[in-house]
């Protein structure tokens, strides 16, 4: 039984680092047209738990995307500069999309993980109450 209550940790804790994922995904995709904003990036990270499973993972720190933000011609934009440029966001849509679509798919499995072992759970306890 501990197993499967084991399995339902893991299941739960990449349920909510696929969901802090697909949070600073939305966010990036939110504000691709957003001048000087820089893509949100974080990284998982094993969870170090005495009381946890084993292989628990989380989200590490957010980082912000240090690439070279472009620079865009539009010299009636209010925060353009005397030559006429501003700093555009370094978001590429189709990177964050891309990055959506594969933590929503992890997501899913997570969930349907997590979902096997508690009917499994429920089953074994049937099975004992007999």
């Amino acid at each position: 039984m501990a197993d499967l209550s084991d399995s339902r940790g893991l299941s739960a804790s990449g349920l909510r680092a696929q969901a802090a994922r697909l949070r600073h995904v939305s966010e990036n995709i939110a504000n691709v047209d957003t001048p000087g904003y820089r893509r949100k990036l974080t990284d998982f990270e094993a969870e170090l738990s005495p009381k946890g499973p084993e292989g628990a993972v989380r989200t590490g720190p957010v980082r912000l995307d240090q690439t070279d933000l472009p620079r865009l011609y539009d010299p009636s934009h209010p925060m353009a500069d005397e030559a006429g440029y501003f700093q555009g966001s370094n978001v590429n849509l189709v990177i964050e999309i891309a990055d959506a679509r594969e933590a929503q798919r992890s997501y899913e499995a997570n969930l349907k993980l997590f979902d096997q072992a508690r009917q499994m759970s429920r089953g074994l306890l049937d099975l004992l109450r007999r």
